[in-house]
């Protein structure tokens, strides 16, 4: 084994102690017989320890000759042990200056890790400060042999087990010209993003798309973005956050490409479905690779076209180290091969209009006219005409102006009732002070977790201990109050408000992706709202403040983009569509109103230009002990010093964990596990200019850390949504 890897700078130390994986004797240093031609492996073993987070080489076989190709997973002895890893090159000799260990197995002969993903890989660890290997976790599904199986010895698909047929792609593909009534006819630069796509060229574009159900719904403009892409023999990639929607843009796939040249890819579907999928795609007999998160790392064949669907869902990022977000994959990949890229959304995030802003990409938008005659009337029950019918409108919880919307609506079609929380009562406070009630064992909010009237007990909605005698830590209460009201509550009241009409919820574990046409109040929580097939007639947008004052820089982008995403699900104004919102007046309302998400994202843009936060700049938080993190930002920046770098930083600060993370979705807990002791948090706030620098060093700190064995160790997260 070499460890001075391919990629290490001449003339380094030859730290051979460190390594502890070289032959014991001089019969092992012998080997087998070795490879005539390239006999030197380099490998990248599978180990999240950022010390071992470069290639080492080993011989090869001549009986592992013809199997040992780049890109196969190979077992290697490390250290008195047998490790996995992936084999990145054959090279004919190796500068470790010693015999070396011959590789052990050949796990598989197929080759799943591509040189693009191989290097794919390498980005995305550079930008996140991660390692490879963790990378590839996800890049690369687990092994199912059997599967394998249907692979010929030259690694050609076998059609006939596969059930698939290669099509011409001329043939298969129909994708209708703006001409021929292309939902892009619609949206300003439209037709030319297909034309470019079509010719073989790689624009990039920001898509604001208005409708989210029917046949000019945004799963359709992704298929003809694919289409086209398609026609001029080029690949695609489509990343969208959640199984609702892929089983949307799936069946929309399927209606303008032949069946064998989409591959669906998603951890959700089981092993086996995605291992198949991913040969597929790996073997070129599908060119369209549509999935979650996992599926923007697919080894597409001459790709030619990345799409991001709702890129400011927090589901786009990876819940594993390095936290790596779908977007910035996709961009990264996007670059690196020469492929066109699509971020489409309802909304507009902060981080895809500084793309715009930038000139990066070009925006592609409805026009005004086009705008009024496809979404929904939208009211504010805030409004200083609304309270002055209504008085009481600012306090109620279902305005006046709700009410009438939602029984006229019922007379043409579902309702949609949107609401900030799942559960019954999610949330209580003491009576008296108003006060959170907390959990005496772990400080964790209390909650009922069903209809029970005063006699429910409350419990934690962390630990779940009941608390029968609770007792206010502030005024030293007894009584309890709801502080919010969540989607069964709702439900139930509706259903009082509004008798002998259906009322269909759509939280927590019970999800739904469709309701039918039918006259009914569909109450859902944020980011669970049904697509109904023909639009939903109205919409009431209720809990906004409570959206709004959530603890977070983020907090008005993020109720904006749910905001927009419901009432994209509303028929539009000439057909009676209408949206309530009850919200007091502010800068996101007022987009809404207007129906402007791209003036929303530039404003949010500017402000966070001048407070230089991001995503005008990048953030990295480093939690742990607070002993640990001094170490560890004191040697970061010790490093970045030695080149004149200067990091603004804050903290550290004692890490307090947050009830939710909105939606009802788990927050990221970004803390380091810790036996005993406060945790502490420093942010970093890095300028993009000095990003490659500053990440560098903080992989450089990693893995001297790591090689120390520290009892105390830190977590690192860069760009995480949740740490401001």
């Amino acid at each position: 084994m070499s460890p001075n890897p391919g990629g290490g700078a001449p003339g380094e130390p030859q730290q051979l102690s460190l390594l502890q994986g070289f032959p014991a004797s001089a019969a092992e240093a012998s080997g087998p017989a070795l490879a005539a031609q390239l006999p030197v492996a380099r490998v990248l073993i599978e180990s999240s320890l950022p010390h071992l987070d470069r290639p080492f080489d080993y011989s090869v076989p001549a009986a592992l000759d013809a199997e040992a190709v780049p890109g196969v997973r190979v077992k290697v002895k490390f250290n008195g042990q047998e490790l996995a890893g992936y084999l990145l090159a054959r090279t004919a000799g190796s500068d470790a200056g010693h015999p070396l260990v011959p590789l052990h197995k050949v796990l598989s002969p197929v080759p799943v890790l591509t040189p693009a993903v191989a290097e794919l890989a390498g980005r995305i660890a550079s930008r996140y400060a991660g390692t490879v290997s963790d990378v590839l976790r996800v890049a690369v599904p687990p092994r199912m042999a059997k599967l394998e199986k249907e692979f010929a010895p030259d690694g050609r698909l076998d059609p006939e087990l596969f059930g698939t047929e290669m099509f011409g792609l001329a043939t298969a593909v129909s994708l209708p010209s703006p001409a021929a009534g292309s939902v892009w006819a619609a949206y300003r630069n439209g037709p030319a993003f297909l034309g470019h796509l079509a010719a073989g060229e790689s624009p990039r574009a920001v898509l604001t798309a208005l409708q989210g159900y029917g046949p000019s719904g945004w799963p359709r403009m992704v298929a003809e973005a694919v289409a086209a892409v398609r026609i001029s023999g080029r690949g695609a990639v489509v990343v969208v956050p959640d199984y609702r929607d892929l089983d949307r843009v799936e069946s929309a796939l399927l209606e303008v490409l032949p069946a064998g040249d989409v591959a669906r890819l998603t951890a959700d579907d089981g092993q086996t479905p995605r291992y198949r999928s991913f040969l597929r795609v790996l073997s070129g007999a599908a060119g369209v690779a549509v999935g979650t998160r996992s599926a923007a790392y697919a080894p597409v064949q001459n790709l030619g076209l990345v799409v991001c669907w709702d890129d400011g869902d927090d589901l786009h990022i990876e819940q594993r180290s390095p936290y790596a977000h779908s977007r910035e994959v996709l961009l990264l990949r996007a670059g690196q091969e020469g492929a066109a890229c699509l971020l489409a959304a309802h909304s507009r995030s902060t981080e895809t209009e500084r793309l715009v802003a930038s000139g990066w990409a070009q925006a592609v938008e409805a026009e005004r006219t086009v705008l009024r005659r496809t979404v929904p009337r939208v009211l504010n029950t805030a409004d200083s005409y609304e309270l002055e019918h209504d008085p009481l409108a600012r306090i109620a919880r279902l305005p006046g102006a709700a009410w009438r919307a939602a029984k006229e609506g019922l007379e043409r079609g579902p309702v949609l009732v949107q609401v900030a929380r799942a559960g019954y009562a999610p949330s209580l406070v003491c009576e008296t002070c108003r006060e959170p009630a907390r959990c005496t064992a772990c400080s964790g909010p209390l909650a009922i977790a069903g209809p029970g009237g005063s006699s429910a007990v409350p419990q934690c909605r962390w630990c779940s201990s009941p608390a029968p005698a609770w007792r206010c830590g502030t005024c030293n209460g007894v009584r309890l109050r709801r502080g919010a009201t969540g989607a069964l509550r709702t439900a139930e009241e509706l259903g009082r408000a509004f008798p002998g009409k259906p009322v269909i919820t759509s939280s927590g574990d019970q999800i739904k992706a469709t309701v039918p046409e039918t006259t009914a109040l569909v109450v859902a929580t944020v980011g669970a709202e049904p697509v109904a097939t023909g639009g939903y007639a109205a919409a009431l947008l209720l809990d906004g403040d409570s959206l709004l004052r959530r603890e977070n820089l983020r907090a008005g982008e993020d109720a904006v983009r749910r905001w927009f995403n419901a009432a994209a699900l509303v028929r539009p104004a000439p057909d009676g569509g209408l949206v309530v919102i009850t919200a007091d007046d502010a800068a996101g309302v007022g987009a809404l109103l207007r129906w402007d998400p791209a003036g929303y994202a530039s404003r949010e843009l500017a402000l966070r230009q001048e407070l230089q936060l991001p995503p005008a700049v990048r953030v990295a938080s480093v939690t742990g002990g607070r002993t640990a993190v001094g170490h560890f930002t004191d040697a970061i920046q010790q490093r970045l010093a030695a080149q004149g770098t200067v990091l603004r930083t804050a903290g550290p600060a004692p890490l307090v964990l947050p009830a939710a993370a909105g939606a009802g979705r788990p927050a990221l807990r970004d803390s380091a596990p810790r036996e005993s002791g406060e945790e502490v948090r420093t942010l970093l706030f890095i300028p993009y200019a000095q990003a490659a620098d500053a990440t560098a060093a903080m992989r450089a700190a990693k893995a001297a850390a790591a090689a120390r064995r520290s009892d105390d160790p830190v977590q690192l997260r860069l760009d995480g949504v949740d740490v401001l």
